[in-house]
């Protein structure tokens, strides 16, 4: 299963491990996924993956939203 987050496409990025010795060598840093489940228009859910920083945003997203209803 790829690495990638379902919501903004975040993949693996590429880089170096680098030793005291300056010796480098190649390594992944892969996206930090959590499963979610989402609950769907027609009442069904799906397990998305989705990188955690994009669930914090989405979560704040949603916190300014429901303020903004609370003070109109």
């Amino acid at each position: 299963m790829a690495q990638r987050c379902d919501v903004t496409g975040k993949g693996p990025l590429v880089g170096n491990n680098v030793s005291h010795a300056n010796n480098k060598t190649k390594r992944r840093q892969l996206p930090n996924l959590r499963s979610v489940k989402v609950t769907l228009e027609d009442g069904s859910t799906q397990t998305i993956r989705v990188a955690a920083s994009t669930l914090r945003t989405m979560k704040k997203k949603a916190a300014q939203a429901t303020a903004q209803t609370v003070e109109a």
